[in-house]
């Protein structure tokens, strides 16, 4: 159990009280208590009896489940509601749009208790008959399910790391004497993940493979294994597993082939043969040989997907790519100003910590009024507080940022003359994702030539494995921010990586710079710059052209250069 889970738990807790229409009070004091510690800076795992007490709105029964949580990983009151709740009903309960009353009178009118009756009421048209749905909800609860049983067995890269490494260690453990390498979607450092795969190099490929029966926490599917493979499932979750097998003598070969997308593969090395005729001549011992025989540059497991990567090789083009020791800030960041967790001073303290540079804090615009969106008067006490805060920090600097709302009709959403107060600007969509790629578009591109506009925040708005992004004309897009000289954002949260990676080739080509940017909202948030600059890698991104690799004197330089630029053109 960990803070997280208790959260989550009593989360599941109040939906199921709404469901099963408990008292209002008692669910109102949940979500107050909930809210609470949702807000709060402290780890309920850390916190004593005592203090757990001093939080608003935890009462003695709230109390009291989150001490059983801590105990026995559940408490009476959830145990009585899930008892009688149908299973089916906690998937249902997971349909985005579907809130605990609407789940409700699926469940009683028409008897649904699973996803599969609800996909089968939907397509009859029985949803749509009854009473407080519709057409319209009937159709996105069809594309919902259709989204989810589509992602069903796969897991976002940031989730299913530690377990991938692990099962790694674990596998070396049975084959200490083999090599061992991680191969397939992990190793070209795929965002989504639907299966583990491993190689294994043996003296001799007669024996050894037995030894995986050992490995009692996977569910093996002897009837698609095979001499060379073996298949099955992570008994504990949802996780395609497949180890492979090749003699220790064409390790390497199998390597690159196995870490290698098909499209790599059958990329031309020249006139006279592809990556995967090459592998074939077996003339080579190692990965880096095998690449220098056919003069080709080394090219890293994350870039062999097949997006001109080879070509690159050929001209010895492929740049050294970004690290995370290359980044000396962060920018598009959360403060308590809005809907953060941390103050500004605890975000720029850890970011300082952290030994970067700069902070940019980025708190959400007064469109976003649902997250806290700052009015006027609360952008200029930050400005105050970020004044004050710089003159006890330096040399560590803290720009003033705000995420600006981009409008539905594609402008921003305060006049210039705030605008013209901040150091930099982030435009993002937060609302009214329901466009065509047309609307989408034209909607982006005004806000990409409002001058004012530095970073373009996580341009299709996408939550991997949750919503498909909004369509937007990539091409179109980022050569208008090649114009109007706008920075694209990597957002590196792991449910978004947005841009995505098959789109920054493109953008660098076009020479348009890209910002790794975390989107923290509490100061854990940082930890999240990685998956940015394995989204970078992968795209073949280098430090030259990654905004925030700037340091401090060059990146202030930059916001002041472009604020005077903005103010004579406008003057």
């Amino acid at each position: 159990m960990d803070h997280k889970t208790i959260l989550k738990k009593l989360k599941l807790c109040i939906q199921l009280m709404e469901l099963h229409e408990e008292n209002s009070f008692k669910v109102r004091s949940y979500q107050s208590a909930l809210n609470s510690l949702d807000r709060g800076n402290d780890d309920l795992m850390d916190l004593s009896d005592s203090e757990l007490q001093k939080i608003p709105g935890i009462g003695k029964s709230i109390f009291e489940a989150i001490i059983a949580l801590k105990e026995t990983d559940s408490f009476p009151l959830l145990d009585e509601l899930l008892e009688k709740t149908p299973t089916g009903i906690l998937e249902i309960l997971q349909i985005k749009g579907l809130g605990p009353k609407k789940v409700k009178l699926l469940w009683e009118e028409l008897g649904i208790t699973s996803t599969h009756e609800l996909m089968e009421a939907c397509q009859s048209g029985k949803v749509a008959n009854t009473k407080g749905f519709g057409a319209k909800t009937q159709e996105t609860i069809i594309q919902n399910l259709e989204f989810k049983a589509s992602n069903a067995g796969k897991w976002l890269y940031a989730d299913i790391e530690e377990t991938i490494e692990k099962l790694g260690q674990e596998l070396k453990g049975l084959y200490p004497d083999a090599e061992i390498a991680i191969v397939g979607e992990f190793a070209r450092q795929m965002e989504i993940i639907a299966e583990a795969e491993w190689l294994i190099g043996l003296e001799s490929l007669f024996g050894g493979k037995e030894k995986l029966k050992k490995w009692e926490i996977i569910d093996w599917d002897m009837s698609a294994s095979g001499p060379f493979a073996w298949r099955g499932k992570v008994k504990d979750i949802d996780l395609q597993i497949t180890v492979h097998f090749s003699s220790k003598k064409d390790f390497a070969g199998r390597k690159i082939a196995l870490s290698s997308s098909p499209m790599h593969l059958a990329e031309l090395v020249d006139d006279k043969g592809s990556i995967s005729d090459r592998l074939a001549l077996k003339n080579f011992s190692s990965e880096k040989e095998f690449y220098q025989i056919n003069e080709l540059q080394f090219i890293p497991a994350e870039l062999r997907e097949g997006y001109g990567e080879v070509a690159l090789a050929k001209e010895k083009k492929i740049p050294e790519l970004l690290t995370d020791q290359d980044l000396k800030g962060i920018l598009h960041n959360h403060s308590t100003y809005s809907d953060g967790k941390h103050s500004l001073r605890q975000m720029a303290e850890a970011c300082r910590d952290l030994g970067y540079e700069y902070l940019g804090i980025s708190d959400h615009s007064r469109t976003a009024f649902y997250a806290g969106g700052l009015e006027v008067e609360r952008i200029q006490k930050q400005h105050r507080e970020i004044d004050s805060l710089n003159e006890e920090m330096a040399p560590f600097k803290i720009f003033k940022g705000i995420e600006s709302d981009i409008l539905p009709d594609g402008s921003l959403d305060y006049p210039d003359e705030v605008l013209a107060s901040f150091d930099f600007i982030v435009s993002s969509i937060h609302s009214v994702l329901n466009m065509d790629i047309k609307k989408a578009t034209t909607r982006l591109l005004r806000a990409i030539e409002n001058p004012y506009t530095t970073i373009l925040g996580h341009p299709t708005g996408r939550l991997l494995l949750r919503r498909a992004g909004y369509p937007i004309d990539h091409r179109i897009i980022i050569d208008a921010c090649a114009k109007n000289n706008v920075v694209i954002e990597i957002n590196a949260n792991p449910w978004r990586l947005d841009l995505d990676w098959r789109w920054v080739r493109y953008a660098l080509d076009q020479g348009v710079k890209l910002s790794i940017n975390p989107d923290a909202h509490e100061i854990d948030g940082y930890a999240d710059m990685k998956y940015g600059v394995l989204v970078g890698r992968k795209g073949g991104l280098g430090k030259e052209m990654t905004f925030n690799s700037m340091s401090l004197s060059e990146i202030e330089k930059y916001f002041s250069d472009r604020k005077k630029a903005i103010s004579s053109n406008t003057n």
